[in-house]
């Protein structure tokens, strides 16, 4: 635990924080910036086109499905972004397998099209697409804990703050995101990977699962059995099938000491192949880039967390995010300018890790200045609410990009030029590791670092037009350093660009419509890059 000398210093300083703001900022503004969203977040957008209007009204004379839950007939759907509202026939509400075979019947019978979705954080139209069908998943979420077999069968509505619910104490997630938000149907079609640079990505976790087709049949899929459709849904973005149900391998919940390190960003290739991945003990790890004006990606927090023995401990309840409108102040001010941003930057080098929570004890403590001591589903236990808000002319936007390991400092060099030329709002930039995988569209077809960008943007024409500009850009530095782009976001990229990243796009497409013959899967992205 940390002493409290260290603890009043750092109340101290998060006190002259607090007062400086409020001398630079009204406190209405500052209310404005912390306000909790009120619902779904509704943003001030710049009008699009409407795309289809007069197949959408056919579409919408049919007469809906019986023996099914809608929770919405006809009007509009988004996603995370905002930015992507879309009309639809309507959104089913899954409660059992019964509901998926009823509605893709119901599909095919009248030329619908289907999409599935969980919580829609998938920004390039991966979850709706003009016309069609959505199967909303959130409800058909149970969850059973195998202890023999050391793993969980889920549905795909499942959360993973959910799951880790069911599996603390004794057991942890062994790969997924670095939050919790996110559905298990939704990730294993991203192949989504975390913090825990040993497991890899979530494929590796999959044990098996049970995948609905287009036809109504369901099919059991793995490494071992009908492979070839295991690596088409893993990774493939919804358009082969419906996932039923996942098998998972789970893993023991490590206690962890926690650690963080400054350094220079050129030297984390090195100091990642010649220490962290080495040592075994160390079991998540991920970086922070400065997004700071005076150190912009130059320096780098570096987070560890590594394994401590022993068979006394007191792993707490997980507990939920405390403090969400300072946290959520804290990210909306570092959307307003240079000195906010600099703030944001101190805060995280100086303050915040002299307040971080340490949920595990040992029977008996060894000294009053233990090191802080976590569980393996703490880190990970995290519901970003204070990402959300109520303001309707910007939102965040989420980019990845994932690098040969040798062109790190290179890409990163790229990077911060591309978002100075362009006055790009950074937000965050991480830095995690992905290993070789090898599902069909693969992002990484060898070991590769990570970078998550975290941006702002206005919703507004300019705004659009800007990321637009940027994410070109970030692409084709992507591309010149053989490199790949992560595909659930904003559907800026070229037809080019996609193939230029994904050689094996093609392929994928044609082996879409092998399983898929009609095209009765498909999604905005399919639309605009595959039909």
């Amino acid at each position: 635990m940390q002493k409290f000398s260290s603890k009043f210093k750092a109340g101290v300083s998060a006190v002259a924080v607090l007062a400086v703001l409020f001398g630079v900022y009204g406190f209405r503004k500052l209310q404005a910036l912390a306000a909790d969203p009120d619902g779904e977040k509704n943003c001030r957008t710049a009008n699009s086109e409407d795309q289809g209007k007069a197949d959408l009204e056919k579409i919408k004379a049919i007469a809906p499905l019986k023996g099914v839950k809608w929770s919405q007939l006809g009007g509009a759907i988004n996603d995370a972004s905002c930015l992507n509202k879309t009309e639809i026939y309507g959104v089913v509400e899954v409660h059992s397998v019964d509901d998926i075979a009823k509605t893709l019947a119901f599909a095919r019978d009248n030329k619908l099209s289907v999409t599935t979705a969980g919580v829609r954080h998938s920004m390039g139209g991966q979850a709706f697409r003009n016309g069609g069908i959505v199967l909303d998943m959130r409800t058909f979420n149970r969850i059973v804990l195998n202890e023999a077999s050391r793993s969980v069968t889920v549905q795909p509505g499942a959360t993973w703050h959910d799951i880790q619910n069911a599996l603390h104490p004794r057991f942890a997630v062994r790969a997924m995101q670095s939050t919790d938000i996110f559905t298990v149907g939704g990730s294993i079609s991203v192949n989504a990977h975390g913090m825990d640079h040993q497991a890899g990505a979530l494929a590796k976790s999959v044990k098996s699962m049970k995948v609905m087709l287009a036809d109504g049949t369901v099919k059991t899929v793995s490494s071992g059995e009908n492979r070839e459709l295991f690596d088409l849904v893993v990774g493939g973005y919804g358009l082969f099938g419906v996932i039923v149900e996942a098998e998972l391998d789970i893993a023991d919940n490590l206690v962890y000491q926690t650690g963080r390190r400054m350094l220079d960003y050129r030297e984390f290739p090195a100091l990642f192949a010649g220490e962290i991945d080495k040592d075994k003990n160390i079991g998540l790890m991920y970086g922070h880039l400065s997004t700071a004006p005076s150190s912009f990606l130059k320096e780098m927090l570096l987070y560890t967390y590594t394994r401590v023995d022993g068979s006394d401990f007191n792993r707490k309840p997980l507990g939920e995010v405390s403090g969400i409108k300072l946290r959520r102040l804290t990210v909306n001010l570092s959307k307003q300018g240079a000195l906010f941003q600099e703030m944001k930057w101190f805060s995280e080098k100086h303050i915040e890790h002299r307040m971080e929570n340490c949920t595990v004890t040992r029977a008996q403590a060894i000294g009053s200045a233990e090191a802080c001591l976590v569980s393996r589903n703490d880190p990970m236990h995290d519901s970003v609410p204070y990402l959300r808000n109520a303001l309707p002319e910007d939102t965040d936007i989420l980019h990845e990009y994932f690098i040969p390991r040798s062109q790190f400092v290179s890409f990163v060099d790229g990077l911060r030029k591309i978002m100075t030329d362009n006055r790009t709002n950074l937000l965050n930039a991480s830095v995690r590791v992905v290993h070789q995988e090898k599902n069909f569209l693969t992002y990484s077809p060898e070991p590769a670092f990570s970078l998550v960008l975290y941006i702002n943007q206005a919703t507004d024409d300019e705004g659009n037009r800007q990321m637009k500009k940027t994410t070109e850009q970030l692409i084709d530095l992507t591309i010149a350093h053989k490199g790949r782009f992560f595909l659930p976001y904003q559907l800026y990229y070229s037809r080019e660009q996609l193939k230029q990243s994904y050689p094996q796009i093609d392929a994928f497409f044609a082996a879409k419509r092998k399983y898929d013959p009609d095209g009765m899967f498909t999604n905005t992205f399919y639309q605009k890059y595959g039909a």
